[in-house]
């Protein structure tokens, strides 16, 4: 069973935000993700370092072919095409 459910953190322990029916006593799987004020879900970390790499700046040596070819540029084989 999989249930949503949205808490805060008040120092010590989360505090759930509506009721919950559960069983006093029974375990559970705490997922953590970070909301923003207006509710949306943070940013993970590979939106931001995406984000980041967007960032630098751009290599004009870089070929246009490269996610293709990976194997001739990091091993020297052949190309494909």
């Amino acid at each position: 069973m999989t249930t949503h459910l949205r808490a805060r953190y008040d120092g010590r322990v989360l505090v759930p935000e509506q009721p919950v029916d559960l069983p006093v006593g029974h375990q559970l799987v705490v997922q953590i993700i970070s909301v923003r004020e207006d509710g949306s879900p943070s940013k993970g970390l590979l939106e931001s370092l995406a984000e980041l790499a967007e960032t630098l700046p751009q290599n004009p040596d870089a070929p246009a072919d490269g996610a293709a070819e990976h194997d001739h540029y990091l091993y020297g084989v052949p190309k494909q095409a």
